[in-house]
């Protein structure tokens, strides 16, 4: 795991909302230092009611780490209860969501793919993960403790994240996390291609 870049949550650079609603630690955006990215996963700290911004071209996936989560709207079409810790809602960034939060401040996890270049599947595990050590993505402990297969241990709030350029070719390779504790829950975004290939 030579190629993976650890971070926790409190080593995330913070980027306050303009409107004073939240925050935004973002683990990576790439291609890095532009800002039409190709693929983006932030952390967001939501502390009050309100819209969330538009991103035309862009598909989104938001999953729950922790607090009360929020009520998503856009009627008619989006109306989802974002309450189940760890569980992946996506939706496309060309619709305009308000977020009424359903108790006090809460914390999720944001991907944001450009439609015309890359996707992502996010998924989550309560025992082992197969984690696919290809073009890029992000692995995030909820909850407990997960052991890599070199023997190194994180614990909720940890992380890893990796990219390559696109020159570089790692085929099917993957790797297996695996709780150590049964209250476990770990959250693997793997950014791809449409068709399912993976992308830089």
């Amino acid at each position: 795991m030579t190629d993976w870049q650890h971070f926790t949550f409190d080593s995330l650079p913070v980027s306050p909302w303009r409107n004073g609603g939240g925050e935004t630690r973002e683990i990576i955006s790439y291609p890095p230092g532009k800002s039409d990215f190709d693929w983006r996963i932030s952390i967001a700290t939501i502390a009050q009611d309100g819209p969330f911004s538009a991103f035309p071209g862009i598909d989104r996936s938001i999953t729950l780490l922790s607090g009360d989560g929020v009520y998503l709207q856009a009627l008619p079409d989006i109306d989802h209860a974002l309450t189940v810790t760890g569980e992946p809602f996506s939706f496309s960034g060309d619709i305009v969501l308000s977020a009424r939060l359903a108790g006090g401040v809460t914390t999720d996890f944001n991907v944001m793919t450009r439609r015309t270049v890359c996707a992502a599947r996010v998924t989550a595990s309560t025992e082992t993960l197969r984690i696919s050590h290809e073009k890029g993505g992000a692995m995030y402990v909820i909850r407990g403790e997960w052991q890599m297969p070199d023997g190194v241990v994180i614990a909720s709030g940890e992380g890893f994240v990796w990219s390559s350029p696109p020159a570089e070719k790692h085929g099917t390779e993957h790797f297996m996390a695996t709780a150590k504790h049964p209250d476990g829950l770990l959250l693997w975004a793997a950014v791809t291609q449409q068709n399912g290939d993976w992308i830089s």
